[in-house]
């Protein structure tokens, strides 16, 4: 009996997983073709139906945001592009898409652009490399095993020089740094894109006169959250709170 509910249990996983597969391909053809027809709205309908299978895929995002780029919708064409390079960070259409989109904000907020340290720490430690990093360690260290196995056991191996293991566990600890650090930014959503047009940037109790009109499709970084209100970090610098309902996280 235990046997027969295994077997049919398998046999509804394998029919769901067909079934997903099936509905995926469906959708990315009547995406495209609709796209191909200028029907925006609905490849937008089916593009998203298709993020909500597979949350993971750059390329859907980046059609979703060619496809609200045609519709006018900027703020979530924005978010789209931002969502296919968080997944992808070498995806240069996406980033070329990115641009020409950020370039129809009305009254954009400049970026002040981060210092080429920054810039390299954010792109080695991007989430999509944390396994990179953590195999690469895990070789290094097999490596320093078999570089004290040569040398305490195979004949000449002494002339292997001492530095080399130590050398090896340096790199094997920075390796693994950079594994953690990238685990870490996976699990942390700091990024958002705002979605309504002159979204009220307010002062630290929330209350009075707006600092300033953010306009819709600004990228800002998250800092701190409060019940219904973000902390955020402009991109020139400025922080002040959104009311979360005008923000959408990557």
């Amino acid at each position: 009996m235990k046997k027969l509910i295994s077997i049919s249990i398998f046999v509804l996983l394998c029919a769901a997983q067909c079934f997903a597969t099936e509905s995926y391909d469906v959708l990315w053809q009547k995406g495209k073709a609709s796209y191909q027809q200028m029907k925006y709205d609905s490849a937008a309908y089916y593009f998203g139906q298709i993020a909500a299978i597979k949350p993971k895929n750059a390329e859907v995002y980046y059609n979703l945001g060619n496809t609200y780029y045609r519709l006018n919708k900027i703020a979530p064409a924005v978010l789209s592009y931002e969502r296919a390079i968080q997944l992808n960070p070498d995806y240069k259409e996406a980033k070329d898409n990115l641009a020409l989109t950020q370039g129809r904000i009305s009254n954009r907020i400049q970026s002040t652009g981060d210092i080429f340290f920054m810039d390299w720490w954010q792109h080695t430690t991007h989430p999509n490399k944390a396994g990179a990093w953590a195999i690469a360690a895990v070789l290094t260290f097999a490596l320093i095993v078999v570089c004290l196995v040569v040398r305490r056991f195979v004949k000449g191996g002494d002339k292997l020089p001492v530095q080399v293991p130590g050398i090896l566990g340096f790199v094997c600890i920075c390796l693994l740094v950079l594994a953690f650090a990238a685990s870490e930014r996976a699990e942390q959503v700091t990024t958002a894109v705002v979605m309504q047009n002159d979204a009220p940037l307010m002062n630290n109790e929330q209350k009075g006169k707006p600092l300033a009109l953010i306009p819709e499709g600004t990228t800002v970084k998250i800092v701190e959250e409060k019940t219904t209100w973000v902390e955020v970090t402009l991109p020139d610098g400025r922080n002040g709170w959104l009311q979360q309902s005008l923000i959408n996280k990557l």
